[in-house]
Order: structure tokens, then sequence, then C-alpha cells
């Protein structure tokens, strides 16, 4: 039993039009999921992915208006490392997002200082790619390869914890491969000033599982150590929730039922879309949400 390589990444931001253009303009990125923070529901949750909506490829943000730029500390995930599928695509995104390439690697921020990574794809897993009219799908990102992430000793109790629940070494990077994909997170020594959440950091990281083995998992943390959150139906997805020793928020998603249970595929993240359980807020939710467009339907009027 092995985790499947992440399923998505979820972030703060302080500005959802921003958020909207820079993800789905500058990135390429199709918003799948228009909808609000289950544990909050007076904020945005924002998801973008690929064209489906994929698992792997999904990255979310909570939208807290006005919030105060954070900074990544020790506990706290400073990069987010996505695929490419060659060389040119390395040029191609060093070039659209006016930074230099360093080698096998393109480097950038989000208008929230939120960083990334682009690294060339070795492995072979299906790419996630999303359709944008500026961005060649051979040169599109592919999907997550892993995040970076910040901690002061990771070796005492944060390398056993991981072995524990099936992630393998290789150096500071701790890797899982399940059946679908592969992910990884790696440790780098965090610096003396604390982290700070807020606009442009990293909430957490969920890992991906099969629906049979959720509960698997709850217990397979527990017995490693860990104290996770009961499993939580988040309606497109279940979810626990749990931080390992160095002070990660981890996640453990499953893959499925998806954001298609409750829209056409053809028009995911159009309309702003309430689990049944939430439906009864809408009327009080949706006048104090930041009216955002549908940026496909921005971009064909353009």
């Amino acid at each position: 039993m092995r985790l499947d390589g992440i399923h998505h990444v979820t972030n703060i931001t302080g500005d959802a039009p921003a958020n909207v253009d820079f993800y789905t303009g500058k990135l390429g990125l199709r918003l799948v999921k228009k909808s609000v923070n289950q544990d909050d529901p007076t904020v945005y949750h924002l998801f973008y992915a690929d064209e489906r909506g994929t698992p792997g490829s999904d990255i979310t943000f909570f939208e807290y208006p006005g919030a105060e730029p954070g900074r990544a500390g020790a506990g706290m995930i400073h990069t987010i490392v996505w695929r490419v599928g060659s060389p040119e695509a390395l040029d191609f995104w060093a070039e659209r997002l006016g930074v230099e390439r360093d080698g096998d690697s393109v480097t950038f921020s989000d208008p929230e200082g939120l960083q990334h990574q682009l690294v060339v794809a070795q492995v072979p897993d299906e790419p996630l790619i999303a359709d944008h009219p500026e961005i060649p799908r051979e040169l599109a990102l592919q999907g997550f390869e892993g995040v970076r992430a910040y901690a002061r000793t990771p070796e005492l109790r944060t390398a056993p914890f991981l072995e524990q629940i099936g992630f393998e070494r290789g150096g500071e990077r701790w890797e899982t491969r399940g059946d679908s994909r592969g992910g990884w997170i790696e440790y780098e020594r965090a610096p003396e000033e604390p982290g700070v959440p807020g606009a442009g950091t990293v909430h957490h990281v969920a890992w991906s599982s099969p629906m049979e083995e959720h509960e698997q998992w709850r217990q397979r943390v527990a017995g490693a150590g860990g104290q996770p959150t009961p499993v939580i139906d988040r309606f497109w997805f279940r979810s626990i929730y749990f931080r390992e020793p160095s002070g990660v928020l981890f996640e453990i998603a499953t893959l499925g039922p998806g954001f298609s249970t409750d829209e056409d595929p053809e028009h995911l993240g159009e309309a702003l879309i309430l689990p049944p359980n939430f439906e009864h807020l809408r009327a009080q939710v949706e006048p104090i949400l930041t009216p955002l467009p549908n940026p496909r339907e921005s971009a064909t009027r353009t």
C-alpha cells in the first residue's frame, strides 16, 4: 500500500482576481472548481488543474481578501515543483515568465511570492495538461513533481515517521509511488526567522490514495505516531489531515469521486459550486465573495 504521489497543494492568496489571472492566464491551468473553504465558507476555495481536474495537477487557494504577505519557515513548504516535457519547455517558460533558466530548472514566484520550480519529467506518469491558446501542449505544465519544505531536524523524528508510512528515502528527498503516479517531499535547513502564514504561502500538501484504502491509511498514520483527523467527506474527495513530525501539514485525499460529480466536464469552474451540505449557505456567502470572471470566456472575448 503506497500513496500515489501528490494529490493537490493548497495555498493562501489575498487577491482572488489576480490569482485567477496568473494561474489560468500566465501558467495556463484550468480553473476546474470555484467553491468555498469547507472549514470557513466565507472565503473562496479555488482549484486549478489540467483539463479534467485530475489529482496530481491540482493547485488550490483559499482567498483571505487583503491577507498580509506570509513567509515560509520551519515546518512549512516553500517551493512547489512542476514537471515539463523537455529542455525546450524550460526555455519557453523562462521567456514567458521573464526569468533566467538555471541549468535543468526554472524557478519563479507568483505575484504574492509563492515559489515554484519547473523540472523536466523523468518518470512514466501520464502528463496532466490543460489547454491554453498561448501554450503548445508539448510545452505545457504536466502536473506535480514534488515539494520542498523547511525543517529544523528532520532526521530525529520525521525520517522514521515517513519510512513507517511508506515513503522511500533518497538523500534529503522522500518519495512515494503508487499504481498511477509518484511524488516527493524534500527537506532543507530552515531559516532562523520563524514562518508566518499569509498570502503567498503553502497551507498543506495532499497525497493520493484509492478510496478503498483510506481508512487503512488513517490507521497506518496513527500507528506511526501521527494524530490523524477522522475521515472528512469533502464531497469531491475524502480527506484525513495530520502534521508530520517537522510540522508540515499533510492530507491524504482519495482519488475520486472527482470534480465532474456535480458539473459538466465541459463547464468546470464556471459557476460557484457548493457541496450539498453547504448549499443552504449560498444566500449568505455568495454576496460576500469577490466577483470573479470566467477566465475561458474572457480569453475567448479577447
